[in-house]
């Protein structure tokens, strides 16, 4: 389960980095393929585009840091400190429940921006996006908490048994109180 969750950091911030890389390098091209007229950018759109493209790559560093996805400690001076025995980051969900939310947002606009005008590219972002946040949900639900096996029969504890019944185990439970 933590190979998906690894997965989806690394995944959502290379998406992010990806998605920045055209904002820094060239927002003429971009503002070029937005804007029905072929024009040279304003210097409030060149700031903006390098801006987003700059916060982009900030959010996906910060989505790997957070989510302990890169161990890290709290002092240079103690490298085998207490962090480095808990693997787990106390911003890793919140931090998921956030990029999974992003992404789920990011994903609708383009879903509607692609039934709009019928653009390839938002069609491979409404398909990405989608991906991932599909990803953070099964996190969340899955990989968020430690699941609770029976040595003997593999069946994690806390399922109940609404709206089906289990009458095998029912059986075995009859069973056993008997003896």
């Amino acid at each position: 389960m933590a190979d998906v969750y690894y997965a989806y950091n690394y995944a959502s911030a290379g998406w992010l980095l990806l998605q920045s890389i055209p904002l820094i390098t060239s927002p003429t091209m971009v503002i070029t393929l937005l804007s029905p007229e072929v024009r040279e950018t304003t210097p409030l759109e060149d700031y903006l585009s390098r801006s987003l493209g700059i916060a982009a790559i900030a959010i996906g560093i910060l989505t790997v840091l957070l989510t302990g996805s890169i161990p890290l400690t709290s002092s240079f001076a103690d490298p085998a400190g207490d962090s480095l025995q808990d693997p787990t980051a106390p911003y890793a969900l919140p931090t998921l429940v956030v990029t999974g939310t992003y992404q789920a947002a990011v994903a609708f606009f383009c879903y509607m921006m692609w039934n709009e005008t019928g653009n390839f590219g938002f069609g491979v972002s409404t398909i990405v996006g989608s991906t991932l946040a599909g990803m953070a949900v099964w996190c969340v639900l899955f990989a968020a908490s430690d699941g609770r096996i029976s040595r003997k029969t593999g069946a994690d504890k806390r399922t109940s048994g609404f709206p089906f019944k289990n009458s095998e185990a029912d059986k075995k439970r009859a069973g056993k109180k008997a003896l």
